[in-house]
Formats: structure tokens, C-alpha cells, sequence
């Protein structure tokens, strides 16, 4: 995740500049600092701050168009104000926080579950000591929140409007049926107690009065037409269940990534959003193609060591050369089913193109509801 922080005052901006240094190791969020106000009475630190000349709307919407998460040091009517114009829905919006400029207060205001603005208030708060003023229901309720537990599996959410259902359920107390593809739910992981577990397919659940009710929620690969109770869920969860493994020359252009990605996809007869995570070998974790797709497509980007390529069982399409470069003979196919963890299955070998190689890896979905 990239997060862009903006302040407005001289205090504001030692306040950012303390944030994004309390970010820098083990976070996996990159900051980027911006001030509105004069940059003469700062302290001198390693964090360096970029003066925005143009207005703050056509700053926030330059970053809510980069995908960037952003962090506003100041007052809520500010951050309102910007974002308003730029807003699509909770499932593309980036996120978007407040802090108060004496550091106290950490708000989410936007996409706190799917977009993960919620954790990162929290991550924010730890770090610097503030309070995160969390608003969403089922967070102050502590009860299952159906946008975030899409997110945890790698769901893809077929039908966004049904998220507010669900939860209306929940916080009215009543059981939500859940049903996922057979073979597909994790052993032993802990069932809530809004959810009532029923099997897969089921053409109805009987209610009280014994009349039939569709299923709440249905949890499958390609959900089957002739069963009722899979078109008309409240809400439908489809699995992200490939990886695009991939390795390069330093500094292939993004559009160029972006391009070998979309053409890969039309020949494996795939989509974007059946996308799980984008892999690669940690020697290319800041290589800005990969960040920047990661971004602004919300898919994962996940780095291995050349140990942990090397350990992954298989017959690769092997180089001495990229051996010799990176200490691992191959990196798109290891790194894709590498993010498989266990079960993947190559079903794109290795193609290289202008410096760039390429593969997909079939992963084997489980749903949990830990949050681990």
C-alpha cells in the first residue's frame, strides 16, 4: 500500500513526517509526504516533504485516481471536501484518513473494511500513540463484517449492494446463512455466531413456518444456475484463484507490465478480477511496474527470497543466466505457485517478452473465518 500524507500547517507537517517515519520497516506500506504550508520551519530529518502547488482537489483526486491510500492532518471539512468529487463506490474508493494535527484522534473515513483504511488506523494509532476512532457498526459491535471477510479469502464480491444486507442482518440479530463449494472451507476454523453453516448447493433453507428462503450468502467457483439459492443470494463471493508470477529487467515501464499482464490474461481466458496476488522474487519488491499495477488494480504484491523460490517443488523452465542474476533459476513460475502456498497448480508456463517473463498459477481456495 502507498499512502500519501497531506498537512496544512507547520505542525501538521512535523506531524506527517513523524507518522511516515514510524511506518518505514515491517509495515508494508510505502508514505509519500505532502504540505500545503511553507517548508522553511521544519526540522531538518531523512523524510522529505513535497510542497503542493496545485489545489488540494486536484491533488486528492490525482492521488484517489493512483489508488493511493491518503492521510489528511487537519480537519474532517477539508478531507470532505476534497474526496467528495472522487467518490465511485466501497469496493474501488481508496482509503481515506483524518488526523487531528496534536496527534490524538485517528479516523477512517473511507473505505475502512474492503480498502483497509480500519487497520490502518489502527496500525497508524499504535504507532504514534493516538486513539482510532473506528465508526463502521460491526467493528463497534464486534460482529461479522461480510466486506472484510471477502477481503481475509481473497473473495471477489459479485454483488456489492448486498454487503448492507448482510449487515443488516447481523446487527439485527439475526443468523445469516452462509454455504461454500464443497471441499473448500478450511478444517477447524472457527464458525461466528451470526453465521449458520448450511451445505452446498441447497436449492432453499426452510424458515420457521417451514417456507422456503434463498441462502444469505453462497461461497463458489462458478456457482450452478439450476440451484436457486446461487443467483439469488443476497450476496454472492466468488474465489480469486490465480497468481501472475512474474520477473524482469530493472525498470520496464509500467505500461509495459500492464500490457504482458492483460495480454496473458486474454489468452489464458481470465480476468483481472479472478486475480488472487501478483508475485515475484524480493530483489524486485521496489520495482515500480509491479507496485504501481498492484496498486491500482487492489491485488496483492508478494515477494519471495531466492531460498523459498528454490524450495517450491516442480519442473521449471530453468536459466543458468537468471541463476547466476538472482540465485534461483526461475522466478515467475516459482513465485506464482510460491503464493499458491500449498496446492497450486501451474496453468501458464513461463513466456518471456521484452525483458519480462511471465506465468499463472491455479491456486486451491479455503475459507476461513480467523482473522490470521
Amino acid at each position: 500500500m502507498k499512502l500519501s500524507i497531506i498537512s496544512f500547517t507547520n505542525n501538521g507537517l512535523e506531524l506527517s513526517k513523524r507518522v511516515s517515519e514510524s511506518l518505514t520497516e515491517n509495515t508494508g506500506i510505502t508514505t509519500a509526504v505532502y504540505t500545503k504550508c511553507s517548508l522553511v520551519k521544519t526540522h531538518d530529518t531523512k523524510i522529505k516533504a513535497v510542497h503542493v502547488e496545485k489545489s488540494i482537489a486536484d491533488w486528492t483526486k490525482e492521488q484517489m485516481q493512483e489508488k493511493n491510500a491518503i492521510l489528511f492532518i487537519g480537519a474532517c471539512g477539508i478531507a470532505v471536501r476534497a474526496i467528495a468529487p472522487n467518490l465511485t463506490d466501497k469496493l474501488h474508493d481508496s482509503p481515506v484518513l483524518v488526523l487531528d494535527e496534536q496527534g490524538q484522534y485517528v479516523i477512517p473515513l473511507l473505505a475502512g473494511h474492503y480498502g483497509g483504511a480500519n487497520e490502518l488506523a489502527v496500525q497508524i494509532a499504535e504507532k504514534i500513540n493516538a486513539i482510532p476512532v473506528i465508526t463502521t457498526a460491526t467493528d463497534l459491535q464486534n460482529k461479522f463484517a461480510v466486506d472484510l471477510f471477502a477481503k481475509r479469502n481473497g473473495l471477489r464480491i459479485i454483488n456489492k449492494d448486498g454487503i448492507a444486507k448482510i449487515s443488516a442482518k447481523v446487527l439485527a440479530g439475526e443468523k445469516v446463512t452462509l454455504c461454500v463449494e464443497e471441499g473448500h472451507l478450511k478444517e477447524g476454523t472457527k464458525i461466528p455466531e451470526e453465521i449458520h453453516l448450511i451445505s452446498y448447493p441447497s436449492t432453499a433453507v426452510l424458515s420457521a413456518d417451514s417456507a422456503p428462503q434463498t441462502v444469505d450468502i453462497v461461497i463458489a467457483e462458478n456457482p450452478k444456475p439450476e440451484h436457486p439459492t446461487n443467483t439469488d443470494a443476497l450476496l454472492r463471493l466468488q474465489p480469486k484463484e490465480y497468481v501472475v508470477g512474474m520477473g524482469c529487467k530493472r525498470g520496464i515501464k509500467p505500461q509495459k507490465i500492464e500490457a504482458l499482464i492483460d495480454e496473458t490474461l486474454k489468452t489464458a481466458g481470465m480476468k483481472k478480477e479472478q486475480i488472487f496476488a501478483l508475485a515475484s522474487i524480493d530483489k524486485k519488491q521496489d520495482e515500480q511496474g509491479f507496485l504501481i499495477w498492484s496498486r491500482q488494480h487492489r491485488v496483492p504484491f508478494l515477494t519471495y527470497t531466492a531460498k523459498e523460490l528454490q524450495k517450491v517443488q516442480g519442473n521449471f523452465h530453468a536459466s543458468a543466466f537468471v541463476e547466476s542474476q538472482v540465485g534461483v533459476d526461475n522466478v515467475c513460475e516459482r513465485a506464482a505457485l510460491c503464493a499458491c502456498e500449498a496446492g497450486g497448480t501451474l496453468v501458464y508456463e513461463k513466456h518471456a517478452k521484452d525483458g519480462m517473463t511471465i506465468a499463472v498459477a491455479k491456486r486451491e481456495w479455503r475459507i476461513t473465518f480467523d482473522e490470521a
